[in-house]
């Protein structure tokens, strides 16, 4: 079969490799059908992050089942979303939602992505993939969904939504800020489903036109960071003091830190209010200084840390199934297999590849 492979920065090839056979009664072979470029995949491609080729690449699939073992729990034909974190369902950590971390895999095993764990798994820009533990890896896709709107549901549509939905869930109406930038298409699902769960107000700012377009489809106010005009000057009252509050950038319950960016870093945790929740969804490659005595003068909740995606997929795409949640709204391009090599540095924030093999 065909299998896009990437060689370096800038130069992919398709190799004809080994098609995958079925080893296990719970394993399924799909055939994908629309692939989405993930936010790292630009980067990889482009140079920024330096991974090593060569690996098979791609990794946000919606796919069809063409084959399934006796105990899959799927049959051929149907149509799933593949995740992109390989896990059994089974151990521990997958009993507990902790997917990103099964017992049964190397740790951050990947499909399209081996040198984060070291075992090529296969990438999902291929004309077949193997899903080990299908019963439990395979989400059938609600048929009132396309596959192409929601074929970046393996991964960062997941990734957005889970830095804003649990915590909407404990504050219905609370007030959302998402600073988008380095982690393109994952800030503005975390601004797109902030509005699907209800936030009383939701602010996107970034620096970059097209992105704002996306957040303002996607029901969000958007508006340029200019980061030294929002930072605030704290009130005198506060005489320098760490722990004091003061005052500096609005405030806000739920916030997102997708810029990637050290100054910005700083001030989104600035600008969470006093018991509020932030998640940093961008990665970070160099040192990084947290404002810790700020945050405990704050009672501020951190979180970092790559998502669950299979954990989260049932919710999302009952949301998209309703209409509550449109992450087609961020989709740039939609490029066929055979023109993934030419379009892959494209800057947009989302690209998703149709299987034309």
């Amino acid at each position: 079969m065909r299998q896009l492979t990437f060689i370096k920065p800038g130069k992919f090839e398709w190799q004809d490799v080994a098609a995958p056979k079925l080893t296990a009664d719970t394993d399924a072979i799909v055939k994908p059908i629309a692939v989405a470029r993930c936010d790292l995949d630009l980067y990889i491609a482009a140079g920024v992050v330096p991974y090593p080729g060569p690996f098979a690449f791609g990794h946000e699939a919606v796919a069809e089942v063409v084959d399934a073992g006796p105990k899959a729990n799927v049959k051929p034909g149907e149509r799933v979303v593949v995740p992109f974190q390989l896990s059994c369902g089974r151990c521990d950590p997958c009993k507990r939602g902790y997917t990103n971390t099964c017992d049964a895999f190397a740790p951050r095993a990947a499909y399209g992505l081996k040198p984060t764990s070291g075992v090529e798994y296969g990438g999902a820009l291929a004309e077949r993939m193997l899903v080990p533990f299908a019963d439990h890896m395979l989400v059938r896709l609600p048929a009132v969904l396309d596959p192409i709107a929601v074929a970046s549901a393996a991964d960062n549509v997941p990734d957005g939504w889970r830095a804003v939905a649990p915590h909407l869930k404990a504050r219905p109406g609370a007030s959302v800020l998402v600073v988008g930038g380095l982690a393109q298409s994952v800030g503005l699902y975390a601004a797109g489903a902030a509005r699907a769960c209800g936030a009383g107000r939701v602010l996107y700012l970034d620096d970059d036109p097209a992105r704002r377009a996306a957040a303002t489809r996607l029901g969000a106010v958007a508006e340029p960071l200019q980061l030294a005009e929002r930072r605030g000057t704290p009130k005198a009252s506060t005489g320098g003091s760490p722990l004091a509050l003061g005052g500096g950038p609005e405030q806000f319950d739920v916030t997102v830190d997708a810029a990637g960016n050290v100054d910005a870093l700083d001030f989104v945790i600035s600008s969470t209010a006093p018991n509020g929740v932030c998640t940093s969804v961008a990665i970070y490659f160099g040192p990084t200084q947290i404002p810790l005595t700020k945050m405990y003068g704050k009672g501020i909740t951190f979180i970092t840390g790559r998502v669950h995606a299979r954990a989260n997929l049932p919710e999302v795409l009952n949301a998209c199934a309703h209409g509550h949640f449109h992450p087609e709204h961020v989709t740039a391009r939609v490029v066929p297999f055979t023109q993934a090599i030419e379009a892959m540095t494209d800057a947009a924030p989302k690209l998703v590849f149709t299987n034309d093999l």
